[in-house]
């Protein structure tokens, strides 16, 4: 047999083979441009193939019987009747731009709904635009059944719009089609220099494929996007309120509230100053509610505050639905908000309740609305500060001239103590005839600074909520709306009730309430009787507080608007000088006493009151020594 040899002339040639096909094979690959070309001309030919199936579908449709849902859904899923509109050439996630000079809104072909909401005139405190619906946070669908036994979501169907006008006003008209004929439409309506939209949800020729028998449901949902530098500041006052029957109730401020109420007008998902409403001019039969808060403790990178729900059936009338409703996005403004008187929007504003709320609103309000329309806004908080003391210096005189009153008839009240020391009954009728002959009521300080806790609590709920003051800075406070800072903690150390930061308003605050109860609790202890056995010795008391009072202020005021701890800066700096002018310019002792040893000598009638109460400690007297 033959020995096979190792041949390197055929190693050669098939190297030589190798190399000749690797270098044709890189000469003849396609370029760059060539594969986009390519590339380009394949999805023109899938583009195509795709219109010519949806014209197929939709060339079909009228011609099948709606209650035959197979036909239909052989095209595009489970949809049924409405597969006609994921045939259309709007049957993807494309968005039709609506706005005006304030307020630009996206509407998704797919849900026909709202996916962002910008409001023009505001930045966030990071200076980006204000949003109350962007990357997916709200969601509004409605839920259908069907003749043939479906149930549909508008969230999930694609609607046709049409942009048109009204005159001014811009009109979309969000389709979501069985046919030409037959389709349920969300019609928006959005008028210029305004937040509301007129918004109708309505149906026509669906008589036969909606199931009146049972109503449609109504959900909105919303995760409130954070706003302001402080996320718990912003969660004090981020609400969910809602009018039912012509009043406002709210859900709780804390982690988590659920209610169910009927007959409701508007439901409000207020952001602190924004707030996404819908409204119901005709009311909603019965709304089911939630609310929960989104982050636990202050983190600079948390991005919502609360997730609001709502939930609500719209009744299927005649075989169709009709709601003529509105969206608002806009600020929580009074003065934007009394455009629309008859919708009650203003009762959305956190102004308190019962007279607290009503001296915010009708005097507060408009009042530093006139007064920042004319000087700067730190300016019109001091002008504003001094308006209301002098509003206020009749009730400081009255209450300056009964404490002067008491410290001179203190040595008489002194006798009438000692004398009658070992009778606490007899003591305190002869002390209260005392009273009765000098013409003095111990009670009568006390009336004019229970007068001003109303005007107190309105100026604590208007300062954090005035919209006006959002953003406007003054000396050191870049945002009156909210604290200043003028110092900040290192990374993640707080104080316990304290907080992060140091703000200067709110120490001066606390300086001029020192020395304002130090003059006052001066005044009461000069006219204070002595201590009774067994009763506490209030002087000691009122020396106690005259420290722990700027302490509380100094901490609790550390956390909230700057324009309010300026307005108690400058109110005790006025009361303060005002209680000095009253001391030495316009209370004299030696009058007043001359004034009370006269009403001594005039016989003094008793009120029925006074005759009662002076008859009750004669029995219980007797009924002692019995």
């Amino acid at each position: 047999m033959e020995e096979k040899k190792f041949d390197i002339n055929s190693i050669l040639g098939f190297v030589l083979i190798g190399a000749i096909l690797i270098w044709v094979m890189y000469n003849n690959q396609p370029t760059e441009e060539e594969i986009k070309a390519e590339k380009a001309k394949q999805e023109q030919v899938e583009k195509a193939k795709d219109q010519e199936q949806n014209a197929a579908v939709v060339e079909s449709v009228p011609s099948i019987d709606l209650k035959d849902s197979t036909a239909l859904a052989q095209y595009k899923g489970s949809l049924g009747a409405f597969a006609y509109s994921a045939a259309l050439p709007s049957a993807n996630e494309n968005t039709t731009t609506f706005e005006n000079d304030l307020v630009r809104l996206e509407i998704s072909n797919k849900g026909g709904q709202i996916v962002e909401a910008e409001l023009k005139k505001f930045k966030t405190f990071d200076s980006i635009p204000v949003y109350l619906v962007k990357d997916g946070n709200a969601s509004f669908n409605i839920s259908f059944a069907t003749t043939d036994n479906r149930n549909l979501n508008t969230q999930d169907l694609f609607f046709e719009p049409t942009l048109t006008k009204n005159g001014e006003n811009q009109v979309l008209s969000m389709k979501l089609k069985v046919s030409n004929e037959k389709f349920l439409e969300y019609r928006y309506e959005l008028k210029p220099d305004e937040y509301l939209v007129d918004f109708t949800v309505r149906s026509q020729g669906l008589n036969g494929v909606l199931n009146s028998s049972q109503p449609a449901q109504l959900d909105w949902k919303l995760n409130g996007i954070r706003h302001s530098r402080s996320i718990e500041y912003e969660n004090r006052y981020t609400r969910l309120t809602y009018l039912h029957d012509g009043s406002v109730s709210k859900l709780s401020q804390g982690t988590s509230d659920d209610e169910t109420d009927s007959n409701v007008s508007w439901i409000s998902y207020r952001q602190h100053f924004f707030s996404s409403i819908l409204i119901n001019p005709d009311s909603f039969a019965n709304v089911s509610m939630t609310s929960n808060q989104q982050f636990e403790d202050e983190n600079p990178n948390e991005k919502y505050v609360k997730l609001y729900t709502a939930s609500t059936p719209l009744e299927i009338k005649g075989g169709e639905l009709n709601y003529n409703m509105h969206w608002y996005y806009g600020p929580t403004d009074a003065r934007v908000f009394k455009k629309y008187k008859d919708l009650d929007l203003a009762e959305s504003i956190p102004f308190g309740w019962g007279i607290f709320g009503f001296i915010n609103k009708h005097v507060f309000t408009p009042l530093y609305d006139f007064l920042s329309s004319v000087f700067p806004y730190g300016i019109a908080i001091i002008v504003m500060t001094i308006i209301v003391r002098i509003a206020l210096s009749p009730v400081t005189y009255k209450s300056y001239v009964s404490q002067a009153k008491m410290k001179v008839i203190k040595p008489e009240v002194t006798e009438i103590s000692q004398k009658y020391k070992d009778n606490p009954m007899k003591r305190q009728q002869e002390t209260m005839k005392l009273y009765s002959k000098a013409g003095v009521s111990p009670m009568s300080g006390c009336v004019p600074g229970l007068l001003q806790i109303p005007v107190f609590y309105a100026l604590f709920m208007f300062f954090p909520t005035a919209i006006m003051l959002r953003q406007k800075s003054f000396l050191w406070a870049d945002d009156l709306s909210s604290y200043d800072i003028v110092y900040k903690f290192p990374e993640g150390f707080k104080i316990p009730f304290y907080g992060d930061h140091v703000s200067l308003f709110p120490i001066l605050a606390s300086v001029a309430i020192f020395f304002y109860m130090k003059m006052t609790t001066g005044q009461q202890q000069a006219m204070q009787q002595p201590a009774q056995e067994g009763m506490p010795d209030m002087g000691s008391i009122m020396k106690v507080m005259i420290y722990i009072s700027p302490i509380m202020m100094l901490f609790f005021f550390n956390n909230y608007a700057s324009g309010l701890s300026l307005y108690y800066f400058i109110s005790n700096l006025i009361t303060i000088v005002i209680m000095l002018v009253i001391k030495n310019y316009i209370i004299n002792d030696d009058k007043i006493h001359a004034k009370i040893q006269e009403n001594k000598k005039k016989p003094k009638k008793e009120s029925r009151f006074q005759k009662k109460m002076r008859e009750m400690m004669e029995q219980a007297e007797t009924q002692k020594k019995k």
